[in-house]
């Protein structure tokens, strides 16, 4: 798995002209997992996008490999998996079909490793079914196949247990413990409480740092 290094300096947000957080230094490496904590509205979102390239910072710096991000936005995008809040699926499509044109934006794969993530998730049987026709956990679940579909290291999730059961949420919490003993990278962002943490676990309560 390839090594990242993923570090912010003197990192700072403003949103609707209010200062979020200011002066943050993080620095992130393979095997590790920062879960952003803290009460709404106080730039935990916010925090993810900058981290995933799809905002710019106030003030400060992000750095990956020890190079500013602005630099390497390519590079991001092939070690990068982002999902957001919303389950970021078409609803007329089949879970086969929205995994197919997903993966297709940076790496195609095989119908068979489609099926496959499915049944990881508990959607064996679904995989020509309209996503509009699924429940919200569902929904969810055909979102977080694309972490078997041979992601890349570095994961960017922003409350990626939302609508899952007791069954979902204690598959997702091993898989990502797993991603890090690989050496992979998680941040994410969650109100669940985890049962099951890695080694290079740590929290970041950005109700903390307010500015």
């Amino acid at each position: 798995m390839t090594s990242l290094v993923l570090e912010t300096l003197a990192l700072a947000c403003e949103r609707d002209w209010r200062l979020l957080f200011e002066d943050l230094d993080l620095r992130l490496q393979g095997g590790d997992m920062l879960q952003v904590s803290g009460p709404n509205g106080s730039g935990k979102t916010s925090l993810l996008r900058l981290l995933a390239g799809l905002m710019r910072p106030t003030a400060g710096e992000i750095r990956l490999n020890g190079l500013p991000l602005a630099r390497l936005r390519g590079e991001l995008a092939r070690n990068l998996l982002w999902i957001g809040h919303a389950a970021g699926i078409k609803g007329l499509l089949s879970a086969e079909e929205n995994l197919a044109w997903l993966c297709a934006l940076h790496k195609p794969v095989e119908r068979q490793a489609i099926w496959q993530a499915l049944e990881a998730v508990g959607l064996r049987g679904f995989e020509d079914v309209p996503c509009h026709t699924l429940s919200a956990g569902q929904q969810r679940r055909v979102a977080l196949a694309r972490l078997y579909l041979d992601p890349p290291p570095l994961w960017i999730l922003d409350e990626p247990f939302t609508a899952l059961d007791k069954q979902g949420v204690a598959q997702l919490e091993a898989h990502l413990a797993e991603h890090c003993r690989q050496g992979g990278l998680v941040v994410f962002t969650t109100h669940h409480t985890l049962s099951l943490k890695p080694a290079g676990y740590r929290d970041l309560d950005l109700g903390q740092r307010a500015a």
